[in-house]
């Protein structure tokens, strides 16, 4: 089992940034795929950007395509997404989750965190 908490979440002005991390708890992380998901107010949560164990091969969403970057450092157990150049529309709680096959479906992945907010305001 992987436990994760997210953190780094909070109120930016459109076209700022943020970077989001999520820590995970256990000695097999590196075994693990990782991804970010998001759900805004009144939506069905919906897959941000996926990572591959072993970071060499990483997945977005057309909608933060060429804005967010998802990293992953094995050796402090922390996946991270760098998101650019926000829009209001990002407003949203988002969530890390860890599963052994990397995907983009919520369906897809095992284990998630409590979340983070994050409010971009217009």
């Amino acid at each position: 089992q992987v436990q994760l908490v997210e953190s780094g979440g909070g109120l930016v002005q459109a076209g700022g940034s943020l970077r989001l991390s999520c820590a995970a708890s256990g000695r097999t992380f590196s075994s693990y795929a990782m991804g970010w998901f998001r759900q805004a107010p009144g939506k069905e949560r919906e897959f941000v950007a996926a990572i591959s164990w072993s970071g060499g091969s990483t997945y977005y969403a057309d909608s933060v395509k060429g804005r967010f970057t998802i990293s992953r450092d094995n050796a402090k157990n922390t996946v991270y997404l760098q998101m650019n150049s926000l829009k209001p529309e990002d407003t949203a709680v988002y969530y890390c989750a860890a599963d052994h096959e990397v995907g983009v479906g919520v369906r897809e992945y095992d284990y998630w965190g409590q979340g983070t907010q994050v409010t971009v305001s217009s």
